[in-house]
């Protein structure tokens, strides 16, 4: 019988063999996200994709003294996209326009679906059993799309489609910080519904500060939840959260390796094929899940909510049924 400390480093071994594949390497998540990824022990084979650019990008990681292998493609590659994907084992999607001021994420759908739709075409037909992390905005719609697309190739695996919600778990533990004067870094936050506006609830009845005065708590919620906001402006309209979106993408990736891996206990909020609200017609929602091998292995319920937070959940329910049939319907009336 192999020793537990046998057993870890066979894993361990066997781990860190990952290919990735980022479409949207170009952009301003792309390339920090490209990097942060090449930094991950656990991706051996790091290919990039863009419609210009890819190749630039990957020539520059890939000087990083890591033990990766790093490739660009465009689509003047022949097959450039086939490549790209082929024995992909997880796939990032942050391609799309970025938001400029007086910009909601709704505003950027029409632009961002078509991309969307077209790169999930590709995965489904080259990568159909990869883990698939969609960043790309509007996430409560965008994720819509690549199921529906995915349906529609007869390859959909729920377990293993994410709408990458981590950057407000980032934005909640360092603004909460901020307000009870603590180290973020040992601030969790759990943000569940969606990932824009008024969808993202922030339950903050779960952290240890459950005492913080109704005004600035308030305060609060809603810079949570238009966090965004302020990068836009600050910006002055070149463009929106990149380089934490970046982090938050790395980090959830991570995630998702790590429970690939086989490791416990691996728990992280996602925004997922989800059956908490299924019967308010609500397909997706994001919680806490756990990852495993197979991608999503439980979704967590809310626990105990205050009376504020389910009213918050409520008004997040309103639109996130919007947004997600507005997903599904860009691909089921195109049929």
């Amino acid at each position: 019988m192999l020793s537990r400390f046998a057993k870890r480093s066979f894993s361990s071994t066997a781990a860190a063999n990952y290919k990735v594949s980022v479409l949207g390497a170009a952009g301003g998540i792309g390339q920090p996200l490209s990097l942060l990824l090449k930094l991950n022990h656990r991706v051996t084979s790091l290919s990039l994709y863009d419609i210009r650019g890819a190749k630039g990008v990957a020539a520059d990681i890939s000087h990083v003294p890591t033990n990766s292998k790093v490739e660009g493609f465009t689509p003047e590659d022949e097959e450039g996209l086939k490549k790209t994907l082929t024995g992909t084992d997880v796939v990032l999607i942050p391609a799309g326009v970025p938001r400029k001021p007086g910009m909601t994420r709704d505003d950027l759908f029409n632009i961002n679906a078509s991309i969307v739709r077209d790169l999930a075409s590709s995965v489904a037909d080259y990568a159909p059993n990869a883990a698939v992390l969609v960043i790309s905005n509007p996430v409560n719609s965008t994720v819509p799309i690549v199921r529906e697309v995915f349906k529609q190739k007869g390859v959909y695996n729920k377990n293993k489609l994410f709408g990458v919600t981590t950057l407000d778990v980032l934005r909640a533990s360092r603004f909460l910080s901020e307000v009870v004067g603590t180290d973020p870094t040992t601030e969790r936050v759990n943000v569940v519904g969606g990932h824009s506006g008024l969808t993202i609830v922030p339950l903050l009845s779960g952290t240890k500060h459950k005492n913080i005065p109704q005004e600035a708590r308030d305060a609060l919620i809603h810079r949570i939840q238009f966090g965004g906001d302020e990068v836009v402006q600050a910006k002055n309209g070149t463009g929106s959260a990149t380089l934490s979106m970046a982090q938050a993408g790395a980090r959830f990736a991570g995630a998702v390796f790590k429970g690939l891996d086989g490791e416990k206990d691996v728990i992280e909020p996602s925004f997922v094929e989800s059956p908490l609200y299924a019967s308010e017609g609500i397909d997706f929602f994001a919680s806490q899940v756990t990852l495993g091998p197979n991608g999503v292995e439980k979704i967590h319920g809310l626990g105990e909510l205050a009376g504020y937070e389910e009213e918050l959940v409520n008004v997040a329910k309103e639109t996130l049924k919007k947004n997600i049939i507005k997903g599904q319907e860009f691909i089921t009336k195109a049929k």
